[in-house]
């Protein structure tokens, strides 16, 4: 980052050793510091309120609470906290509960280093990184039976849909277009509904399919 800023990190999982080993890797980053590690799901609540990091990367398969659940509740309770989600799992329904909540990574176990470290920086910049072998299976898994012909979509629908498959979640969006936060949720949520998506990961999934999205507009 070329602005001095440091994204303070809370790393929540199960794992010592990876946990460390990723301490380690986040700890030769000029823009990214470790500020703490949550073992449980009770862990990531305490501390996530105690040191109110900017990012949190969350393993879901906690010993003692449902990840997902403790990543939303997080997610209310200090909404300036963003969540990426780092599993090592390939369940379909983890996939589509983690994507239906619309946090701001979902990334596998399997992926490269690097690709976690990016996905920190972007989550902290407004926008969304998936794992190509989550966004992969998620295009397998979503059925083009239920998904209308045509997009009908509005010419600004359509935009807020580029931007969507860009990466930026709501307030980037808002701030690109120069509208609201309250008017472009309302954008997304046509887009979802004319798409027969349940989020936006979803939406951009089955828009890519279909041939909907251009190439980065960024």
């Amino acid at each position: 980052m070329d602005n001095g800023e440091t994204i303070r990190v809370l790393v929540v999982d199960g794992h010592q050793t990876f946990a460390e080993l990723l301490g380690h890797a986040l700890a030769g980053q000029d823009d990214l510091q470790w500020v703490g590690h949550a073992r449980t799901g009770q862990e990531a609540l305490n501390l996530a309120a105690e040191l109110t990091p900017d990012v949190i990367l969350l393993d879901p398969e906690l010993s003692d609470a449902d990840g997902i659940a403790i990543a939303e509740l997080i997610r209310v309770r200090q909404p300036d906290s963003r969540v990426v989600i780092l599993t090592a799992s390939e369940e379909q329904a983890l996939v589509h509960r983690a994507t239906a909540a619309g946090f701001a990574g979902f990334l596998s176990k399997n992926g490269a280093l690097g690709d976690v470290l990016n996905a920190l920086r972007t989550a902290h910049g407004g926008g969304m990184t998936v794992s190509t072998d989550i966004l992969a299976r998620l295009l397998r898994s979503t059925s083009p039976v239920t998904v209308p012909r045509a997009s009908g979509l509005t010419a600004r629908e359509d935009e807020v849909l580029q931007l969507m498959a860009a990466g930026l979640d709501a307030r980037a969006v808002a701030r690109r277009l120069g509208i609201s936060v309250h008017t472009c949720r309302g954008y997304q949520k046509a887009v979802l509904a004319k798409l027969g998506a349940h989020s936006q990961l979803e939406a951009v999934a089955i828009a890519t399919r279909r041939g909907l999205v251009r190439p980065d507009p960024r």
